[in-house]
């Protein structure tokens, strides 16, 4: 039985590269699939979504789901929704503000930002868990400017509201490896200096800068690309 809908997609896309699905074929229905591999079918919408969005599988309403005749890929800046992704892997997804304030943000977060020095951005500091464990700290800085209205960050994350809300064009990530300092061992509940995976994002509406955030992985952290 497959887990989530990350190996859900990694099974689609294995059938396809062995010609198990040949180029023009449709594929099982969602329901046939979930039955299949043990999932709901939310988990396998989600499976066949991220393929048709990469140019892989083609959806038309009443007609099925089919392999792509003519696979295109498709560069797109693609921000991920944490409580998916954590649901995703078959876990119960919860979250915690720990800090909200306005401040002025580091000169290398104004710079990435091009904003300048001493401008006032809204600070946010949450936890996003997997199972009540730990998973994910975001430290945004977010452009005030860009909020039509004053979410209840207590309620929903700043990653699920400005997705929902909030529009971007253009955009860039930076990915790397660090240890985790003594704060961030102690919010992730990891011994200090455990090795962190850390996605920087930073994204633009046009020219009006939207948001700024680093977000640190506990080990384990699987991120998948297809080339």
């Amino acid at each position: 039985m497959l887990a989530g809908w990350e190996d859900i997609r990694a099974e689609v896309l294995r059938r396809i590269r062995a010609h198990d699905w040949r180029p023009g074929d449709t594929i099982p229905t969602e329901e046939a699939l979930a039955l299949e591999f043990g999932v709901a079918r939310a988990t396998v919408n989600r499976a066949l979504r991220e393929l048709a969005e990469e140019g892989v599988l083609e959806r038309r309403r009443k007609a099925g789901t089919r392999v792509a005749l003519h696979p295109v890929r498709r560069a797109t800046l693609d921000i991920p929704l944490t409580r998916l992704e954590i649901e995703g892997r078959g876990q119960a997804y919860s979250y915690r503000l720990l800090s909200e304030e306005m401040a002025s943000p580091p000169p290398a977060v104004a710079a990435r930002l091009g904003l300048p020095q001493g401008a006032q951005m809204l600070h946010l500091v949450c936890l996003h868990l997997a199972d009540d464990r730990p998973a994910v700290l975001e430290d945004r800085w977010l452009n005030p400017e860009t909020l039509k209205v004053q979410p209840d960050f207590h309620l929903v994350s700043a990653n699920e509201w400005l997705l929902a809300n909030v529009p971007y064009t253009t955009g860039d990530i930076s990915l790397s490896a660090a240890n985790a300092t003594a704060d961030e061992a102690r919010l992730l509940d990891l011994p200090p200096g455990s090795a962190l995976f850390i996605i920087d994002r930073t994204t633009w509406d046009r020219d009006h800068p939207v948001t700024c955030v680093r977000l640190a992985h506990v080990p384990g952290f699987r991120m998948r690309t297809t080339v």
